[in-house]
């Protein structure tokens, strides 16, 4: 989901199995085997850029609204091979080309199948004359979108709905998650935290009524026993990169917005942001985090991470709570890249509107949201971990001028509102 006021505006060849996994907690649909050999990556090997056993990891995020109004419609659309949505966000990914990439907004199936049609029939078949891109590893799961919590959490008066269920979503998995790797997926260990309760976190910024003198009690306490802190979830995906081990920290905090006085929104996003910022830092994790298998704790010292996805979170502008992004942006484990593009400069300056009160350097905008309120923000992120070194970084939104700027134009957009944001890393 995306940081905005306005409604949402959108609208081969075959190889072997590859590890596509469940939550691991649930024991639902296992990995396949995968592959044994290492996928190199497009930007893998030697560089020459860096010391002799560098590795260079190219790792993006990309909210491709790929997300459908009806279950298994997404599914139906890529089966076709020939969905004008699915082919544009796949000639983005193929002209970025990174070797790890989080696909936020696609809607998951239990079956997996709707990540083997996009990566069969749009991301190994060229588009628009880019070369195919070739991802031998893969992860999807579960998300809280469009599951029934069985209680009424936006105090309406009724029970159902997507404001009733854990996360917004009209049905069960609507905008969830995809991590796409051309290296290995160590899926025996990986985490996840769809289940985790938003009451767990010390100090948690939860919602209050504002018509009653109590604190912190737009959730009565039975809510409050099954409410969830991930609109989506959060993962821990640990990818092998050559000899090292770098955990791709995933998720999509909720929107800042759609709420009342009681800003559960805001306060959800904050939150789920913070989740990361404590998951990194060693002494935090230990005292309240746990994992859908009953683990507990976070990264230890030293282990290499990146923070990937739609945070729906501006340092400066929009809708967030506390300049929530801070949390990550300026803890001392974690580097901005800072990633810019002059297509993000120029569409500012062109559309005007509330772009013209916005306090961050519009260069860093990666969303392009209704000029009226919230304009254009930062929301997509890639936050490597100190102990990886950056090389270079981006954000794929090419000027009017540019002849690929077809694959983003303007609203209605011919893929995303959201601009593919990439970070490239020596891995050492």
């Amino acid at each position: 989901m995306t940081v905005r006021r306005t409604p949402a505006r959108r609208r081969a060849v075959r190889r072997p199995a590859v590890a596509l996994a469940a939550t691991l907690a649930l024991g639902a649909g296992l990995a396949a085997a995968p592959l044994a050999a290492s996928a190199q990556g497009g930007h893998g090997g030697h560089g020459g850029h860096g010391q002799p056993h560098d590795r260079s990891l190219r790792v993006a995020t990309y909210n491709l609204s790929l997300n459908r109004a009806a279950e298994g419609e997404l599914r139906a659309d890529l089966a076709t091979g020939d969905d004008p949505q699915a082919r544009t966000v796949a000639e983005v990914i193929q002209r970025a080309d990174p070797d790890v990439v989080l696909l936020n907004e696609f809607d998951f199936d239990a079956a997996h199948a709707s990540v083997e049609e996009f990566r069969e029939n749009y991301l190994e078949v060229p588009q628009g004359g880019a070369d195919p891109v070739h991802y031998r590893y893969a992860y999807t799961a579960p998300s809280n979108t469009g599951v029934p919590s069985g209680f009424d959490l936006d105090n309406s008066g009724a029970v159902g709905g997507g404001n009733d269920a854990f996360g917004f979503g009209d049905f069960e998995g609507q905008y969830g998650m995809v991590v796409l790797s051309k290296y290995p997926i160590d899926t025996r260990n990986v985490r996840t935290f769809q289940h985790f309760l938003w009451k767990d976190m010390p100090g948690a910024l939860l919602p209050d009524d504002p018509s009653t003198p109590a604190p912190a009690d737009w959730y009565s306490p039975e809510e409050l026993d099954v409410v969830r802190l991930s609109s989506k979830s959060h993962w821990d995906v640990p990818v092998r990169v050559g000899g090292r081990t770098v955990h791709v920290l995933a998720s999509h905090p909720t929107p800042p917005t759609f709420d009342g006085p009681e800003d559960r929104n805001g306060r959800r996003n904050h939150d789920e942001i913070r989740f990361w910022a404590d998951y990194v830092t060693p002494g935090k994790a230990s005292r309240y985090i746990y994992d859908d298998a009953g683990h507990r704790g976070g990264l230890k010292p030293g282990e290499r991470f990146v923070i990937l996805g739609d945070q729906n979170a501006d340092p400066l502008d929009g809708d967030s709570v506390d300049a929530a992004i801070d949390q990550l942006l300026d803890h001392p484990r974690i580097t901005d890249p800072l990633p810019t593009s002059d297509g993000a400069v120029e569409a500012a300056a062109l559309q005007g509107g509330a772009n013209t009160t916005h306090q961050g350097d519009p260069a860093l905008d990666t969303a392009d949201f209704a000029d009226t309120a919230p304009g254009n923000l930062r929301a997509d992120y890639v936050l490597p971990s100190k102990g990886l070194r950056v090389r270079d970084a981006g954000v794929f939104w090419p000027t009017q001028a540019d002849p690929l700027s077809r694959l983003t134009g303007t609203y209605p957009f011919p893929s995303s509102d959201h601009r593919l944001v990439r970070v490239d890393l020596a891995v050492r």
